[in-house]
């Protein structure tokens, strides 16, 4: 590889890396392309990447964005998903691949330049994603309203009440 092709692969790597909010280093190793192919897919739908990576190339990279962290964490045969829009959902695709599959593993990741560990990976893909986030979100705010009004329509069922009674009272009388 001659340094023009080096130097496409740096640029590559930090265009991905400047513009995600997570990158995921997973250790792949005595796993195919072919068994690798379901993680690309599930990752591509959900609007990751998955990129296997030189390390120096990728230190190199990695060296002049938010996710230099990762840096020495880059040995041995390792690839980065990176996380777009929501970080939790490229965890969670990896986590998944990683209980089905003994060979692969997750060693660490960046979160918007902060270093997490395996486990705290795990407990990222743990969290709710942004959508359902802002589902709870909605429908805490659509529950003020409503419990607003089935208030104020109780007090009224309740007056009605009262002044059918007196009504009825005075139609006695």
């Amino acid at each position: 590889m001659d340094r023009a092709e080096k130097g496409k692969i740096i640029e590559g790597l930090k265009d991905r890396a400047e513009r995600a909010q997570v990158a995921i280093v997973t250790d792949f190793q005595g796993l195919s392309v072919a068994q690798l192919t379901p993680l690309r897919a599930k990752l591509h739908e959900a609007g990751c990447d998955y990129q296997v990576v030189k390390n120096t190339l990728a230190r190199l990279a990695f060296s002049q964005t938010p996710h230099n962290v990762l840096g020495e964490k880059l040995k041995y045969s390792c690839a980065v998903a990176f996380g777009y829009d929501d970080p939790v959902v490229a965890a969670k695709v990896v986590v998944e691949f990683a209980k089905k599959n003994d060979k692969f593993s997750v060693r660490c990741a960046s979160l918007n330049g902060k270093l997490l560990d395996e486990a705290a990976v795990k407990a990222l893909s743990d969290l709710p994603s942004r959508e359902q986030l802002l589902a709870q979100v909605l429908g805490t705010m659509n529950a003020v309203p409503q419990n607003f009004v089935c208030l104020f329509a109780n007090v009224l069922r309740g007056m009605l009440n009262v002044l059918s009674a007196l009504k009825e009272k005075k139609e006695q009388e």
